[in-house]
């Protein structure tokens, strides 16, 4: 979660910060674990982490034109440092070999621990307007786990899918 983070000051551009190096980190994530699914030939799954980037990458545009409309090219305050995984996927997650339905939950729960760093962070906020943002970018993981849960539905009942059938043999010396 974050490092050396008082919510209780936090100024709007702050927040508004936040909420992009998260983003950032997000989509850097999931491009990692796309081209590593990519490496190990699991296609299907590496498929739905490149659709996260583009939506992480989306929202990220977003909020950052939002930012550049209410501070033009303000230097940031916050950075990378002040915050670790708060919504990207753990590497402790990931495997060489997986299916969709596996590469789905890593997504779903990614969108849950945002949801929960934003309803945490909450009741600390003083501002009114960050605690509005705040809200906001709370309910809008709430609309990314529906997102995420409507792809699950569309690949119907969980398959069969073993790693081992995706994994080489051992190579004698």
């Amino acid at each position: 979660m974050s490092v050396d983070l008082d919510f209780s000051n936090l100024s709007v551009r702050d927040a508004l910060d936040l909420a992009i190096l998260m983003e950032e980190e997000a989509k850097e994530r999931y491009q990692e674990l796309a081209e590593n699914l990519e490496f190990h030939h699991t296609e299907e799954a590496a498929r739905f982490f490149r659709m996260m980037v583009g939506q992480e990458a989306e929202h990220g545009a977003e909020l950052s034109e939002k930012r550049a409309q209410l501070f033009g090219d303000d230097p940031r305050e916050v950075d990378r440092t002040m915050l670790w995984d708060v919504e990207a996927p753990g590497y402790e997650v990931a495997r060489a070999f997986m299916s969709p339905h596996e590469a789905l939950e890593v997504a779903l729960a990614a969108e849950k621990k945002a949801f929960r760093f934003f309803d945490r962070a909450l009741p600390e906020v003083q501002d009114p307007e960050v605690r509005k943002l705040f809200a906001e970018l709370r309910q809008e993981e709430v609309e990314h786990q529906k997102m995420v849960r409507a792809e699950m539905a569309k690949l119907g009942p969980r398959d069969d899918f073993n790693p081992d059938d995706y994994a080489d043999e051992p190579v004698a010396h």
